[in-house]
């Protein structure tokens, strides 16, 4: 944690952003596919133990992000990067359709980053 003290504070906090949503995007639909035939309540509890490294990745990124971005910034920069590693999950891990809406939904929020960052865009 210590490199990161050091990072721009932007991108370290996309850094661990990445990492968290690796383990989120597990957590919310590994189970599908790895657990379809468990109970609910195992699904539930293998999630929770996967979701707990999820936040040790996402409180120290939204804690430094914060320190340079404000709240809105941080979830429409969260909400990028979980659309980045939902798409790919669901067509490579899950065997999910690749569809254009994925593109429109990746449109709509590329005019979410505009309208959240413009007054450091001038």
């Amino acid at each position: 944690m210590r490199a990161l003290a050091k990072m721009n504070p932007i991108l370290a906090s996309i850094g661990l952003l990445l990492c968290s949503n690796v383990f989120m995007t597990f957590a919310w639909y590994a189970h599908l596919r790895e657990l379809n035939n468990k109970p609910w309540v195992i699904a539930a509890l293998v999630s929770w133990g996967i979701a707990l490294l999820e936040y040790l990745f996402q409180v120290p990124a939204n804690r430094i992000g914060y320190t340079e971005l404000n709240v809105g910034q941080l979830k429409v920069m969260q909400e990028v990067i979980t659309l980045s590693i939902f798409v790919p999950f669901s067509v490579m891990y899950l065997k999910e359709p690749l569809k254009l809406d994925y593109l429109w939904a990746g449109l709509c929020l590329v005019g979410a980053v505009y309208f959240m960052f413009r007054d450091r865009l001038v």
